[in-house]
């Protein structure tokens, strides 16, 4: 099975759960299998956050970080959100741009996708709009975007390069990338890795820091920079490591302060041979 189609199933069947059940689709039950805390998932977000939203697009988030809490986002302006999952960073985005601005969210799981369009009813959201499709392939046309934002989806993409040449092309000259996702920082054992990784997203394909910014470069983007906002350590993934076999303090010293969640911004340069309004705007 490729690993958009177990992406695709893994959140699918997370938005059935808590759209059926009423529980978390992230946190322990989803992470650790029984652990009370879950590092990666908690306290991502303040009391006056969830209490513009519905309740299930909480109990739907999946990410790893807040971007809608770092990224930079004024009134007016267009905000795609790559992998909206159940909604929750398209309704903050919404309410901070106003409505004169606009939020869209990019989802390929059904389940996600009609999740979120219920928080936007329940949440009586009208700048927001919903679509289906890919992140390597956004169903928006070149320079129409001022902000993309993404929390912990890039990393679950096969085609992480592909992804990062469309945010490009979606955004107008000077406008901004700004993500959460996860990273490693400096060099892992291959098998000791793909352990951390299962751990911090269950299907996770975090690029190192330094990849991370030769990608963005690559891509065309300017001023890339990365904010470290969780660093995770052996012993927060000590109970998952254990159950698979992994002697824990052997391996520390090759797992310490490594992975992380962080912050990455960059911007799409303004071209000096840019004229007309499609491009200078």
């Amino acid at each position: 099975m490729e690993i958009k189609d177990v992406v695709k199933e893994k959140y699918g069947q997370a938005a059935l759960r808590v759209a059926t059940s009423g529980s978390s689709c992230c946190g322990a039950s989803a992470r650790l299998d029984g652990s009370s805390v879950d590092p990666i998932t908690s306290d991502l977000y303040d009391e006056n956050q969830t209490g513009q939203i519905p309740d299930t697009a909480v109990r739907a988030s999946l990410g790893c970080g807040n971007p809608t809490a770092l990224a930079k986002l004024n009134a007016g302006e267009t905000v795609l959100d790559l992998g909206s999952g159940g909604g929750i960073d398209v309704l903050l985005s919404a309410r901070r741009v106003g409505p004169t601005g606009k939020a869209y969210g990019l989802d390929m799981t059904d389940e996600m996708l009609a999740l979120a369009r219920e928080n936007q009813r329940k949440a009586r959201v009208e700048n927001v709009e919903f679509l289906k499709g890919e992140i390597e392939s956004i169903p928006l046309p070149d320079n129409s975007v001022d902000v993309v934002i993404s929390n912990c989806v890039i990393n679950l993409s096969a085609d992480k390069d592909r992804v990062l040449r469309e945010a490009f092309r979606v955004l107008r000259p000077g406008g901004r990338f700004a993500v959460s996702d996860v990273v490693v920082r400096g060099e892992v054992p291959a098998e000791v890795r793909r352990s951390m990784e299962m751990w911090v997203g269950c299907i996770a394909g975090a690029l190192r820091d330094d990849e991370y910014i030769s990608k963005l470069s690559k891509a065309g983007f300017d001023a890339i920079d990365i904010e470290p906002t969780r660093v995770y350590g052996v012993e927060d993934a000590r109970q998952f490591l254990s159950r698979e076999g992994i002697d824990v303090d052997a391996i520390a010293p090759q797992v310490e302060n490594k992975f992380m969640s962080a912050f990455i911004r960059a911007v799409k340069p303004i071209s000096k041979e840019c004229c007309g309004p499609a491009c200078c705007s």
